[in-house]
């Protein structure tokens, strides 16, 4: 049943915006960071890390989390909008897999956006000039960067099934990306949920800020994870759907 619940909502995104909106969106982070990086040359010198650094500053702690949120506004709107909660609510479908199958297809899809960046990212150095291949340490900065938002579509899906409005969550997801800079660059990023997009990333970063901390990183992302999953899906079973 859960794979017929992904199926469905695979449906919803064909044709649709989201993909102009993964492809598209990405782009403005990549010239913001490049653009950064050629003009302070004199002071980034690390080459693929440097340019890294400012790249994953503007996506990160910007364009990374409001993306998520756009998709899970999106997935969602189609409930919303035609009042369609009594339908899904008395379909013979378990609940859990309601929430997991648009979970599931948030999550293949910022996959996607991961690995659109990280084609960004090479295209972007080489234009800059930068020699040979990025190191492979980026590869493992996307992955974890993916992971996390794990956490953080768990907890979009949620507000955006709570929220009726398609903007609310967007902006709730760019106010929580900037409060995760902040966060993290006061040493509490793991306290945050969209703080570890930062971490996951090493936004910002040329060293592993988490080369000696992975494992409280993945423990933290695994329980906000567990927190909000849990928190969407006791909403669906609790959820008065005469009032939706």
């Amino acid at each position: 049943m859960l794979y017929r619940c992904i199926q469905c909502e695979n449906q919803k995104l064909r044709h649709s915006v989201i993909w102009s909106a993964c492809i598209l969106i990405p782009v403005i982070p990549a010239i913001m960071g490049t653009f950064n990086y050629l003009q302070n040359l004199e002071l980034l010198k690390d080459g693929w890390y440097s340019l890294w650094t400012q790249l994953s500053l503007f996506y990160a702690s910007i364009f990374y989390a409001p993306l998520i949120a756009l998709y899970a506004s999106y997935l969602w709107r189609l409930e919303h909008l035609n009042h369609n909660w009594n339908q899904i609510m008395t379909a013979p479908v378990p609940v859990p897999d309601l929430f997991w199958g648009k979970l599931t297809v948030i999550f293949q899809v910022t996959f996607l956006t991961q690995i659109w960046l990280g084609l960004l990212f090479f295209l972007c150095g080489k234009l800059s000039g930068l020699p040979g291949f990025p190191p492979a340490e980026i590869l493992l900065w996307l992955a974890r960067g993916t992971l996390a938002a794990a956490a953080v579509g768990a907890l979009q899906l949620f507000l955006s099934m709570v929220i009726r409005s398609f903007a609310v969550p967007i902006g709730i997801a760019l106010c929580g990306s900037l409060l995760g800079f902040a966060f993290t660059a006061k040493g509490l990023g793991m306290y945050w949920p969209y703080s570890l997009m930062t971490l996951g990333m090493n936004s910002n970063r040329s060293e592993d800020l988490l080369s000696s901390t992975l494992a409280p990183f993945l423990l933290t992302l695994a329980l906000f994870f567990l927190l909000f999953a849990g928190a969407g899906i006791l909403y669906l079973k609790k959820a008065d759907i005469q009032t939706r």
